[in-house]
């Protein structure tokens, strides 16, 4: 009889889901004020910068609805080789857990999002092909960084969307758009029955890295009846200030 209900309570969740996720994804699509314009894909495919020591990313970190900044954020390359060692220190949060990355674009241990990740499987963090209309699923687990005793799923869609000119306090890029979308993944909170997670993405090859990215989750507890009662993760901006 459980098993009964608990199917359907998940088929549910899944149609009061997709209505939930587009009325969200329509509210929120008309906040950024970040220019971007659409530009033709390159007819050459532009190759991602390599990894160095030194290499560095300076983002500010805002509330998306509000404007209020959160934190100013700084990745710096600290190892290169098989795996490539991102440190990450903010200047309200101090140090971060790093970024690990093994090879260069395949993630491996993943402090964006709270609490780190850190996958049985890497997965990438940008399109293997930077060509609109790509896409990719990769099914792997994870395991919270310093807790290695138990590991949960992680079901990862990525789109490519189409490049843009995009115009940031760091200067302009070219840059393709993606879309990382999690749903259902498994959540560390055993108070979780339901989670999701979405990630708008400019990625701009020449710096090996994005120029922005927007970030937001929403998770239901056991009683909720759908997506209309869901709880909020941060809904944060990352925006480049510099880089070298």
């Amino acid at each position: 009889m459980a098993f009964i209900l608990f199917g359907l309570l998940k088929r549910t969740l899944k149609c009061t889901a997709v209505v939930g996720v587009l009325l969200l994804t329509g509210c929120l699509g008309s906040v950024s004020h970040i220019p971007k314009a659409p530009i033709a894909a390159p007819v050459s495919i532009p190759a991602v910068r390599a990894p160095a020591v030194g290499q560095q990313w300076v983002y500010e970190v805002r509330n998306y609805f509000n404007g209020e900044l959160v934190d100013v954020l700084t990745e710096t390359v600290v190892e290169v080789g098989p795996t490539v060692r991102i440190a990450r220190q903010g200047q309200k949060l101090g140090q971060l857990p790093d970024e690990i990355q093994q090879p260069w674009g395949m993630i491996l241990q993943d402090s964006h999002w709270t609490p780190p990740q850190r996958f049985t499987k890497v997965v990438p963090l940008w399109p293997e092909q930077l060509v609109p209309g790509w896409s990719g699923f990769y099914r792997t687990r994870y395991q919270v960084v310093g807790f290695p005793d138990n590991d949960f799923y992680w079901g990862l869609n990525m789109e490519a969307k189409k490049w843009n000119r995009v115009k940031t306090l760091a200067g302009e890029f070219n840059a393709l758009h993606y879309i990382n979308t999690a749903d259902y993944f498994e959540s560390d909170d055993w108070f979780r029955i339901a989670s999701n997670r979405r990630d708008q993405v400019w990625f701009a090859p020449e710096i090996g890295r994005w120029v922005v990215r927007e970030s937001f989750g929403e998770y239901l507890w056991m009683g909720m009846r759908g997506w209309a009662e869901s709880l909020k993760e941060e809904y944060l901006r990352w925006e480049l200030v510099s880089w070298k």
